[in-house]
């Protein structure tokens, strides 16, 4: 095995440990903040708080990644977020915690992400040979999936023990693994030349320049932007609560659900990393997003029960790796290596860009458009109740059946896109 791989691996493992903490506290909080407020926008802005700096400080580091070393941006980027949760510890075990604190601090971890991910891209594109690039994106999924698997059921477990006191601790102690290991054990091979001073301005420019010249990489992340709206107003956003609504509160119906999900997710990515690299890339990503749109929230807006919804859950989540896996091999195989850390900063400016306003109109529409009309008794609102069922968190599951079917007509109309097709030549 090459010995960048092998590092790779070490670093996967370790990474994955920090991941199962961090989600951890994510699900716990979640539960916390919806119990004191009972509302799905107020939970929303959760994320919301979280996407919006990391997706305006994002357009801006691409040049300071490049011109850094990965390893040390990686660190400190990882400390403010381990620091974020240890002030959210202190003031639960003073009980002073609250949502609105909750806010402020995933505004700082936000920041820490934008740094962190590119940093993070670039050190696995220096580490991993470029056919094996497919493979790794497998691995990831994997792993993130099997975190959502154990996440919420070790969660439940944990809260029951110590409360939520006892998850942060257990954070901390997963993130303090994954420092160690990424101080003492990884080296990123990398030569950083500053021959002068460069404005972050100019960094981003350059990282526009470039997808000007690449149009088809620029229209896959336009039309990823629309598909990561459709997805925030719903999976990523109204899921938690729509579950509860109709489960009378009950996590672990949650929690179930939740890790069907990650039961999905983590049979696509060995899937994925197992195949062989496809020779029709753009036509895989594309296809796989067709498809989790039309069975994971088609299916998730007409059932009721926690069945149903797990189905939906595997039938959303199994496609993703394959999206993911197919973006990366485009990427890295595509943009200089010179170029990567802006390139990859620019992405994730245009591609979440649309993520927070998903967020909060997601949350919004279900509180007070969505939820208030299915209760109205209107001729429409009946319609839909012989589809989506009635009763609380109805509107929720209306939501699904929109996103379906709108997700599903995008991918199908950019699979039709002559410059996205030209992807498949990569």
């Amino acid at each position: 095995m090459d010995n960048g791989f092998k590092k790779f691996i070490i670093l996967w493992l370790s990474q994955g440990v920090s991941q199962l903490g961090s989600s951890m506290t994510a699900f716990a909080l979640v539960l916390w903040a919806y119990e004191r407020s009972g509302s799905a926008f107020l939970v929303s802005i959760l994320s919301f708080c979280n996407y919006v700096p990391y997706i305006i400080i994002s357009m801006f580091v691409g040049v300071f990644v490049d011109r850094h070393g990965k390893k040390r941006i990686m660190l400190t980027a990882d400390s403010a977020a381990a620091a974020g949760t240890l002030i959210v510890l202190a003031r639960a075990l003073t009980g002073r915690l609250s949502v609105g604190f909750i806010y402020a601090v995933n505004t700082v971890m936000g920041v820490a992400t934008a740094f962190q991910q590119p940093a993070s891209a670039v050190a696995v594109g220096k580490l991993v040979p470029r056919e094996k690039i497919a493979n790794v994106s497998g691995m990831n999924s994997f792993s993130e999936n099997l975190v959502v698997v154990f996440s919420p059921m070790l969660a439940a477990v944990l809260f029951t023990a110590g409360g939520l006191p006892l998850i942060l601790i257990v954070d901390l102690a997963s993130f303090a693994v994954a420092f160690c290991v990424l101080l003492f054990a990884i080296h990123i091979p990398e030569q950083i030349e500053i021959n002068e001073y460069v404005s972050p301005f100019a960094g981003t420019a350059e990282g526009f320049h470039f997808l000007r010249t690449e149009k088809g990489i620029l229209y896959m992340m336009l039309v990823m932007a629309v598909v990561n709206f459709f997805s925030r107003l719903t999976y990523e956003n109204i899921l938690s609560p729509m579950i509860l609504a109709r489960s009378g509160g009950d996590s672990i119906v949650l929690g179930t659900v939740n890790a069907f999900m990650g039961a999905g997710g983590i049979i696509g990515g060995v899937i994925v990393s197992l195949k062989k690299e496809s020779r029709r890339t753009a036509t895989v990503i594309f296809t796989a997003t067709a498809m989790s749109f039309l069975f994971g929230d088609m299916v998730m807006a007409v059932s009721t029960n926690v069945l149903g919804w797990s189905l939906a859950a595997v039938f959303a989540s199994l496609p993703i790796p394959f999206i993911t896996a197919g973006q990366n091999t485009i990427l890295y195989k595509r943009v200089p290596s010179e170029m990567q850390g802006r390139v990859f900063a620019v992405r994730n400016a245009v591609q979440y860009g649309t993520v927070p306003v998903g967020l909060i109109l997601g949350g919004y529409l279900a509180d007070y458009v969505f939820e208030p009309f299915m209760r109205s008794g209107s001729a429409l609102a009946g319609m839909l109740s012989q589809l989506v069922g009635s009763g609380a968190g109805c509107g929720m599951s209306a939501m699904f059946l929109c996103t379906g079917i709108c997700g599903f007509a995008v991918s199908i109309l950019a699979l039709a896109g002559r410059e996205i097709r030209k992807l498949n030549d990569v």
